[in-house]
């Protein structure tokens, strides 16, 4: 869907009351959302669209993937540590202690310490992007890249690396499948907001029939919001915004021009 006139945005400014998070409830973390309800009287719930599962050891082998033929590992997210260490400790692979781990944020890297002992490694870690880690990729380019990822993922990494004539090994170790969300008998809501194009497929893979009429979709990155308009989907709402680097920034913004605050 090609993006919308000034026109149809007002039209599709109607007072917001509620809101779904599609991710899990960060519990204490979400306090960003919390004050969203206390301050604009929302409602705001939270569901994971999407179901992450682990690779068995016996398929990764069908990828004839030798781990311990790289000298450094690509991180993006606490998912992709735990199913290298897991898929490592079936195949009964001992990473050597010179191994290094780039990791797109500090909390990717401070996740390590749950499998080995961070002193003792190179450890290089990103803010947000994967585009924080080029530089130590090209300081770095003659190592061998591994990079653990899902069945659907960013292009972002392979395509820095790919830009730098940089070797790099794509490993599917988990699978990312659309969530059950049979229990979830409406998904009324003013606002969705989604953070991946797999949660945007699990809405019209659980929910064929949805329609969007007045719901207004929020999309954080480019590829979600992608996701969106490329099924033919009204996007009411991009993060991160120049003045609105997060969704709650993004979607504080929207609420207070809808409920005229």
């Amino acid at each position: 869907m090609s993006e919308m006139t000034d026109i149809q945005k007002e039209s599709r400014l109607k007072k917001v009351e509620s809101i779904l998070i599609t991710l899990e409830n960060p519990g204490e973390k979400s306090l960003t959302y919390t004050d969203l309800t206390k301050v604009y009287n929302l409602k705001v719930d939270f569901r994971n669209f999407i179901d992450v599962k682990k690779s068995d050891h016996r398929d990764f082998r069908k990828q004839k993937i030798d781990i311990l033929a790289h000298t450094a590992i690509v991180f993006t997210s606490r998912h992709a540590v735990d199913h290298f260490f897991k898929i490592c400790e079936e195949m009964r692979i001992e990473v050597p202690i010179e191994m290094k781990y780039f990791c797109v944020t500090e909390q990717t890297a401070n996740y390590l310490q749950k499998y080995i002992t961070i002193r003792k490694r190179k450890i290089f870690s990103g803010n947000k992007t994967a585009a924080d880690l080029e530089p130590f990729f090209v300081k770095h380019k003659n190592e061998k890249y591994l990079f653990p990822c899902s069945n659907i993922r960013n292009n972002s990494v392979p395509d820095i690396l790919k830009k730098h004539g940089i070797a790099l090994t794509e490993a599917i170790m988990y699978e990312t499948v659309p969530a059950d969300l049979s229990d979830l008998t409406e998904v009324f809501y003013d606002i969705i907001c989604f953070f991946s194009p797999s949660g945007v497929h699990s809405l019209v893979h659980n929910f064929p029939d949805w329609k969007q009429n007045n719901t207004r979709l929020a999309a954080f990155g480019p590829t979600t919001a992608k996701a969106i308009r490329d099924l033919g989907l009204i996007l009411d709402i991009e993060a991160p915004l120049p003045n609105a680097p997060s969704m709650v920034g993004a979607l504080e913004l929207y609420i207070k021009k809808a409920n005229n605050l």
